[in-house]
């Protein structure tokens, strides 16, 4: 009984979509350290954490689920009253920290535009159907949200000027969420192909798919060395482990469906160099 209240409540903070919220704040964190940038963080944090929570439980509210078994599947099919609420708190939090953020309403428009534009294509209506046709927009549009809203917004927010280390930083993560989300269609193939949705996965072959993938990996680590004048030695290290983490995992993510190596390893992944750094930094 305990083991089992224990996996709920994982579940409950794993599949509400906390905890991938909480991943977007380590990753603001760590591109306010490396980039050392001044603003008003606590009301950024809160906005990102909001809104994350409101775009991915609208997300998985209108996921049907006649394709797939998947745990997250299942838990989302008997949870979409508490889904549904949760889009609303987190439109409500969303909101209320952008009107305090309101003098940067342009550049947060930008990442609410490529929010939209990931769950779009599930919408049954004529006007967002069409995306479902685009080649590797499902891909794209998660990559480009994801490096936007904690690496480029953050600098936007702050009134800063794009320095090189701040390009080579958003090159980075771009490449490694790109590398990661190609693992996530690799395994959505069949869903995706049954809704309709085109992706990487379902335009390119095995192999051409893993050339993209590789050369993504290697691009990541590359801009991470990038910034050595920017970032000291081990936090470079932070930065390279991540990639060789996804590289070593890429045959196990090709044969399991676990949804739990999905949404907490490799999601977990993209924000795991910022808690190496927050451990380089606190404990060193």
């Amino acid at each position: 009984m305990a083991r089992a209240a224990i996996k709920s409540l994982y579940n409950l903070f794993l599949f509400t979509s906390i905890f991938i919220s909480l991943c977007a704040l380590l990753m603001i964190w760590q591109t306010n350290q490396l980039l050392d940038l001044h603003y008003d963080q606590h009301t950024f944090h809160l906005f990102v954490f909001f809104s994350t929570i409101c775009s991915y439980n609208f997300h998985w509210y209108l996921t049907p689920g006649t394709y797939s078994s998947s745990d997250r599947i299942r838990w989302g099919n008997t949870h979409r009253p508490l889904m549904l609420f949760l889009c609303g708190v987190g439109l409500a939090g969303t909101l209320f920290y952008f009107w305090q953020l309101r003098a940067h309403w342009f550049a947060l428009s930008g990442g609410a535009m490529l929010t939209f534009l990931y769950s779009a294509p599930k919408l049954p209506y004529r006007p967002f159907t069409w995306l479902r046709r685009i080649a590797i927009g499902k891909t794209l549009f998660l990559t480009f949200v994801w490096t936007y809203v904690t690496t480029i917004l953050p600098v936007f927010i702050a009134n800063e000027p794009f320095s090189w280390g701040a390009i080579w930083f958003a090159l980075h993560r771009f490449s490694l969420i790109y590398a990661i989300c190609i693992l996530f269609d690799y395994r959505d193939i069949e869903s995706d192909k049954k809704e309709g949705i085109r992706s990487l996965i379902t335009y390119l072959d095995l192999k051409d798919l893993n050339k993209v993938y590789y050369a993504s990996l290697l691009l990541a680590a590359l801009s991470a060395l990038m910034l050595t004048p920017q970032a000291t030695t081990p936090v470079i290290i932070t930065l390279l482990i991540p990639v060789a983490a996804t590289a070593l995992l890429t045959r196990k993510a090709h044969h399991t469906q676990s949804d739990y190596l999905f949404y907490f390893v490799l999601d977990g992944f993209m924000a795991l160099s910022a808690v190496l750094h927050i451990i380089f930094r606190f404990c060193f």
